[in-house]
């Protein structure tokens, strides 16, 4: 594993205001992708529903501790890490306590600042290449502290109607969260999800979404996949329930691409 100095930790946070658009879906299997080609990955899931957690196998009765008492300050973040069966992914699994997270921070000092803090020890630790954090679909406490924390946003979009709108929303709240907490954050990307080929909406939206953000925009387009929408009631990531399958390939694809960003992305720094 490479030093921290070496290799410093990137920390996304997989962020959409709509729901539905594939968030979990992408933080699951991107995590699982990263880790195939070699990277050290950390997903949290920072949803109450607790989906990211289910989707890696991660029961109930192995959550103990969560990103609830992380954010508490209660817990340091490696005690709340849960090895999953796949080599290389690691989890800080979420339980329904965490929507109550806004209401007990209340007026705390730094309470958009808990994640950031919290994930500030990873930062030297050189455990981790990657930081995954798998938000809610909504703007609330939990997503601007994902956001603060974050050196990124990687955006998951739904090739749909009104996609464009949700986008141009979510590009205002990082403008937002760019302006009084972290100056610092970038878009990492926008990966096209449920892509249809055989629906000429598909590739308006696809086309529509280029011209707008333009390299921002994965080449990867995640397509519509029965095999990936299978593979949660089984508690495996897609890569893991079918390999082969048009989802999985596409999401090792994504990684692959993420992976030479990142590497493009140091080179201009150095």
């Amino acid at each position: 594993m490479p030093g921290n100095a070496e290799r410093p930790l990137r920390v996304l946070v997989i962020a959409n205001q709509k729901g539905g658009v594939g968030k979990t879906t992408t933080a699951i299997n991107l995590g699982t992708a990263l880790a195939a080609v070699g990277e050290k990955v950390l997903l949290i899931d920072s949803d109450p529903q607790g989906n990211a957690s289910t989707g890696l196998g991660v029961g109930r009765a192995q959550r103990k501790t969560t990103l609830y008492d992380v954010l508490m300050g209660e817990r340091a973040v490696a005690d709340a890490v849960v090895h999953t069966a796949l080599p290389g992914l690691d989890l800080v699994p979420a339980d329904p306590d965490l929507s109550g997270v806004e209401l007990e921070l209340g007026q705390q000092s730094r309470r958009s600042f808990k994640l950031r803090d919290a994930l500030q020890p990873l930062r030297s630790a050189g455990d981790y290449t990657y930081v995954l954090i798998d938000c809610p679909p909504s703007l609330n406490l939990l997503t601007v502290n994902a956001m603060a924390a974050a050196d990124a946003v990687l955006v998951p979009l739904q090739c749909e109607f009104f996609a464009l709108e949700g986008l141009t929303q979510l590009m205002r709240t990082i403008d937002l969260v760019r302006g009084s907490l972290n100056p610092k954050l970038e878009i990492q990307g926008v990966v096209l999800t449920m892509y249809d080929r055989r629906n000429s909406l598909s590739e308006q939206v696809a086309s529509d979404v280029r011209s707008h953000f333009g390299q921002a925009v994965y080449q990867t387009v995640i397509p519509r996949n029965v095999r990936v929408s299978e593979a949660p009631s089984f508690g495996k990531p897609a890569l893991v329930y079918d390999l082969k399958c048009a989802g999985s390939q596409a999401y090792l694809k994504l990684a692959r691409e993420v992976v030479l960003r990142e590497r493009e992305r140091r080179a201009t720094a150095a």
